[in-house]
């Protein structure tokens, strides 16, 4: 690679008068080493002549002469002084032109040049002038260039070593091609000063790095220098052969690209570290403790109705602080040995424990924990700290808490700490939770109940009710702190052997939860924790106006219809759910919760579940119409009962019979015999699959395999309300399904708003919605449903639900505005047959009457106009596809083909729902779902009786004998 010897300054290039050129450089004729004067400008001379100051006299090229008081032949004004436009030139043996202190004086020229035999200059004594060690790279770079010996040239830090110890300290002796070392003319040692890296020839100024010298250089990277012009011809320096000769030092083994990245790497690495101690230390410096929040008490969450205007309820925080010398030592050892072990001796933060949550903050998981107490406490006795899921909140925790560890005395700290940290049961400080889980004073909880309450910081919710399935967790804690205290030395393992489970008293419920306002209160709280990444106690002190989607009017509208509607003398156990939701967008609008948060505080609608009977049939519709396989006029056999393989035999309500009917007659008359054969035909996994789409979960779905048998179509799968007027809102909106849910809107502290909505996805075919809403309309027209005709004549379309023996009843109807669904069960035992007074249990009696009840006012005060579903594929008749056949209801004249596989049918008790998730209800007793049976038949307004046509008993024994 060649490179101009034209003049910065955009002078003429240099070189010498009568040369002859080489491809690595240019030869004085006489010997003499010549400057490279390559690629001249076009129409400028080919060898560019040297500045007159630059040169020594008589025209020949400066060097060093032996004699000790003229080292290197120069003088403070003369030797290689050069002029802006000069390059530095070079003596024959390569030494460089140095000023009077031995450096070079120009900062183009000192970058480090390879020649061939060239070796730093050095004064009379011998040693390396000052300018050669002095120049050590600043820049990092380094060139790696070949000597003419082939030593490979140093990295910039060894260049600069080797190029002192390798040179001749022999006086002024020309140099020898072989005793010199494939050095720069100014020495490795040169290179880079005054910033100009050298690095493959890309050096600034004169560097001569692989393809030659600018300027001074007298060789391009391995080109061989003639003697001396001022030397004796052939002569030696005195001493040795350079580099590798007898009197010269050997050169240093190059490092290996792998040590030399490896160092990199480590010098990099001990950087980073020293950036970050010295940004820690300022963001130390620079963080102020804030001020403690007032009285250190947050404020608390307020519930408003869908207008933002109508406040629901105001929930406070209950706190009492009490000085640390009150909390007994037992419980102040529990609260240490549960969460932060070395508390007395760490400086207020776990370097693990930060570590780790720093590293899930980074990575996008979860903020885990790892906050000793003192962070915990700066957390939630300080202003500004937030509580926001991101490393610079962290930080600011950790920095506020080294210097609340430094400055507050450890007591203090904890006094505050359980002052401030929430125990569950709305109960914040060690004081209130006293009383909220043990009814007495804190100075009087004893070792065992001080564990318990530790135990309950890391899991508030369910310590707060460990009843049922949550008991053994909440021992195996409490236990785990007990092993924690004995580790510690605080308590002894004899005393701990004596102790018992100390389960705490009933909870007791505020008044603001009175009536329907603890309903609404608790799912939008459970819905911000379960589904939008809020803890507990987050809404509990971050003074939050959480913005419900409920309807103030509609909420009373539903609470009348359903207390209206119930007749006196009803059993308490009987328990009423209903639940209205807009169809475009999931919100659910209002609701009807129980009789009283503060008797009943399991929601019925959106806690309790109950076997859906066969208001899970449209969902079977659904299936067989989008599959393309089926069409309304598609027929089936609808006489009863029938028989299948593993001693299935469904029947009618009542064994009423029909012939071969058309879809449409089999979901008007809620035919349970054609629907079983359906479902054979059309195969289960589609209506597994389709209810999944439509808002059940694969485990209610798959519990004890009930969707293997084809008992599974009638409704043998139990489901929360909510979820029933979710499927049938799907309809409503031409297939589309949006998951129901209760908050739209939560506004922080700040002012700052977040809105919440839920995307809807396509659940089948609009034309699968408009053909199945045409056959739920047939029901409230002539069907079972009838009791859900509006007074104003529009159009509806639902389905009526009834399991076995009348154990629950449903009535699921829409308008296109509104999708409503009325569930009545009971509480005690799901098994048990409703007894209504004044009613019969049918789905199409008492709970379509409260469907109708209420719809009738919602239409008033929403303002629905009337509209009517969009136009089926076909207007199926509802009449039959043939004549209905009269059957030996012991003996069947013929036995239907059955399915290929022996269908499981789930047995009694194996139905249930999954339970909704901790914290769910304050109760914490949820009803158990009601199973077994086939789903039944519905009947209607005029045809009282007993309830499903199935019978309780799963598989009867065969009437053959």
């Amino acid at each position: 690679m060649s490179s101009s010897g034209k003049d910065p300054d955009g002078g003429k290039p240099t070189g010498s008068d009568d040369v002859e050129t080489s491809d690595s450089g240019t030869r004085d004729k006489a010997g003499a080493t010549a400057t490279f004067a390559q690629d001249a400008e076009p129409g400028e001379k080919a060898a560019a002549t040297h500045d007159t100051n630059a040169t020594a006299d008589d025209g020949e090229m400066t060097s060093a002469t032996q004699d000790e008081k003229a080292a290197s032949a120069q003088d403070a004004r003369s030797a290689s002084s050069q002029s802006a436009n000069a390059t530095t030139p070079e003596a024959a043996n390569g030494t460089a032109a140095q000023d009077a202190n031995g450096t070079a004086t120009d900062a183009a020229s000192a970058t480090g040049t390879e020649n061939a035999n060239a070796a730093p200059a050095q004064d009379a004594n011998g040693t390396t002038p000052e300018g050669a060690s002095a120049t050590t790279a600043q820049s990092a770079s380094t060139a790696d260039v070949e000597g003419a010996d082939g030593t490979p040239a140093q990295d910039a830090n060894a260049a600069a070593a080797q190029a002192a110890s390798s040179a001749t300290a022999q006086g002024t002796g020309d140099a020898d091609v072989t005793a010199v070392s494939a050095q720069g003319a100014a020495g490795a040692g040169a290179a880079g000063a005054q910033g100009a890296s050298a690095a493959d020839a890309g050096a600034q100024g004169a560097s001569a790095a692989d393809a030659g010298a600018q300027g001074a250089s007298a060789a391009a990277a391995g080109a061989a220098t003639p003697a001396s012009a001022g030397g004796p011809p052939g002569g030696r320096p005195p001493g040795g052969r350079g580099p590798g000769g007898p009197g010269g030092k050997k050169p240093k083994k190059k490092r290996s690209r792998a040590a030399r990245y490896t160092r990199r790497f480590v010098f990099t690495i001990l950087g980073l570290l020293g950036f970050g101690i010295a940004a820690f230390a300022i963001a130390y410096l620079f963080t102020p403790v804030p001020s403690p929040q007032k009285s250190a008490v947050a404020q608390g969450p307020s519930f408003y109705f869908a207008d933002g205007k109508t406040l629901i309820g105001k929930t406070g925080t209950n706190r009492t602080a009490v000085p640390l010398d009150q909390v007994p030592q037992g419980v102040r050892d529990a609260v240490i040995a549960a969460e932060n072990r070395s508390f007395y001796q760490d400086p207020g933060v776990s370097v693990s424990g930060t570590a780790r949550a720093l590293w899930s903050t980074a990575s996008g998981e979860q903020l885990q924990g790892g906050s000793t107490i003192t962070q915990q406490m700066v957390r939630n006795y300080y202003g500004g700290i937030g509580t926001e899921r991101s490393a610079a909140r962290k930080l600011k925790e950790i920095m506020v808490s080294l210097k609340v560890g430094r400055e507050k005395d450890k007591d203090w700290i904890l006094e505050q700490y359980l002052n401030t940290i929430y125990f569950g049961r709305d109960a914040y400080g060690i004081q209130a939770a006293a009383k909220a889980y043990y009814g007495t004073d804190v100075s009087k909880l004893t070792p065992a109940q001080g564990a318990y309450l530790a135990a309950a910081i890391q899991q508030p919710t369910p310590f707060g009710d460990p009843t049922g399935d949550r008991r053994p967790a909440a021992e195996q804690r409490w236990h785990a702190v007990l092993n924690n205290m004995v580790r510690d030395g605080a308590v002894k393992q004899a005393d701990v052997a004596t102790m018992t489970f100390p389960m705490p008293k009933k909870q007791s419920i505020t008044e603001v939860y009175k009536g329907q306002k603890g309903y609404m209160i608790n799912v939008a709280k459970k819905e911000l924790i379960e589904r939008r990444g809020y803890t507990e106690d987050e809404i509990n002190r971050g003074g939050l106006k959480i913005t419900t989607t409920f309807d103030n009017d509609l909420m009373n509208a539903a609470k009348k219809a359903v207390t209206d509607n119930t007749p006196d003398g009803m059993s308490k156990k009987i328990r009423t759910g209903l639940v209205s939701i807009d169809p475009k967008t999931g919100q659910v609008l209002a609701f009807y919760g129980g009789r009283n948060y503060l008797t009943e505080a399991a929601s019925s609608t959106f806690y309790d579940t109950a076997q859906v009977g066969s208001g899970f049939k449209p969902i079977a519709l659904a299936a067989a119409l989008d599959s393309g396989d089926v069409t309304l006029n598609s027929t089936f056999d609808g006489s009863s009962p029938q028989y299948f393989p593993g001693g299935y035999h469904p029947t009618n309500d009542s064994n009423e019979q029909f012939g071969m009917i058309n879809l449409v007659t089999a979901t008007e008359h809620s035919v349970n015999t054609a629907y079983v054969n359906l479902a054979k035909e059309i195969g289960l996994g589609k209506i597994t699959d389709m209810a999944e789409k439509m808002g059940y979960t694969k485990q209610q779905l798959t519990a004890n395999d009930a969707n293997k048998g084809l008992s599974f179509v009638l409704g043998t799968v139990s489901a929360h309300p909510v979820q029933q007027a979710g499927a049938y809102a799907t309809f409503a909106d031409d297939g589309t399904y949006h998951t129901p849910y209760t908050v739209k809107a939560v506004t922080n502290g700040d002012g700052d708003t977040k809105k919440f909505t839920e995307d809807g996805h396509q659940a089948f075919s609009p034309q699968t919605a408009h053909d199945a809403t045409y056959a739920m309309s047939k029901v409230v027209e002539g069907g079972t449903g009838t009791g859900a005709q509006l007074s104003d004549g529009r159009d509806v379309a639902g389905k009526t639900g009834t399991t076995d023996k009348g154990a629950s009843i449903w009535f699921n109807g829409f308008i296109p505005q509104m999708s409503t669904s009325v569930a009545m069960f009971r509480s005690d035992n799901p098994n048990k047959a409703l007894n209504i007074p004044g009613y019969a249990s049918y789905g199409g009696q008492l709970p379509t009457q409260i469907w109708n009840a209420y719809m009738t006012k919602a239409i008033e005060i929403k303002g629905y106009e009337a509209k009517s579903f969009a136009e089926p594929s076909t207007y199926a008749s509802g009449g039959y596809g043939g004549a209905p056949t009269q059957r030996d209801t012991q003996q069947p004249s013929t036995r239907p083909t059955g399915p290929s596989h022996n269908p499981t049918t789930p047995g009694p008790g194996d139905t249930n729902g999954p339970r909704p998730p901790d914290g769910g209800s304050p109760s914490g007793k949820p009803t158990t779902p009601p199973s077994g049976g086939d789903g039944g038949g519905d009947g209607g307004p005029t045809k009282p009786g007993g309830g499903g046509g199935d019978g309780g008993n799963t598989k009867p024994p065969d009437p053959r004998g």
